[in-house]
């Protein structure tokens, strides 16, 4: 599925997912994580929103910025470096929100669990750089020692990668893919649900 062994055409599909990561762990809990050191969170709580709706309100636009980001790459693939999407355009979207969805729910558990900025920061790190040394996105993982590989599942981006490169390069469609499918949206929705309940028990 790469007959010029380009390495950007492997690359970037990948770099989608690190972005999409990167970018909603680290804003939404540096966001949640400000209100709460400047002491203007207990102010938003005495508010007549609900928690859910407080919540909502924070990272709706990391969402929107993430969105963009996501066109930007795709965009800049495709006019720089001549990238050549195979697959369904739609589809790939759809999945990249999924994905966004377990991101940001991990960027609210962290918010739950740091007081502090410097706190927020080196706990998304911490979950950044095992994503991105396990995941398959630099190394093969079928090379990797068996530990490194299974720890591997534990991973979302390492089913995203899965997926979008399926899309990308080969051009294979939901009924390939269901195997990487479901766990990472099983992954996201309960990340993502339990960070919001556990954000409302712990104000």
């Amino acid at each position: 599925y790469n007959p010029n062994m380009r390495r950007m055409d492997f690359l970037l599909p990948g770099l989608v997912g690190v972005i999409l990561q990167v970018q909603a762990l680290l804003l939404t809990a540096f966001a949640i994580v400000r209100e709460r050191e400047q002491g203007t969170l207990e102010q938003l709580i005495v508010t007549p929103i609900k928690p859910w709706e407080l919540i909502l309100g924070k990272i709706l636009p990391y969402v929107a910025v993430a969105a963009v980001n996501l066109v930007m790459v795709v965009i800049s693939g495709v006019l720089v470096f001549g990238l050549n999407i195979a697959g369904n355009i739609v589809l790939m979207a759809v999945l990249s929100g999924i994905f966004l969805i377990g991101s940001l729910g991990l960027g609210v558990f962290i918010s739950t669990i740091s007081r502090t900025q410097i706190e927020s920061l080196y706990l998304a790190v911490f979950i950044i750089l095992p994503a991105v040394m396990l995941s398959g996105l630099i190394w093969p993982r079928q090379n990797m020692p068996w530990v490194a590989f299974y720890s591997g599942y534990l991973l979302p981006l390492t089913y995203f990668l899965e997926i979008i490169r399926g899309i990308v390069l080969k051009g294979i469609g939901v009924s390939y893919l269901w195997e990487w499918i479901w766990p990472m949206a099983l992954f996201s929705l309960v990340v993502f649900f339990a960070s919001v309940l556990l954000f409302r028990k712990r104000l």
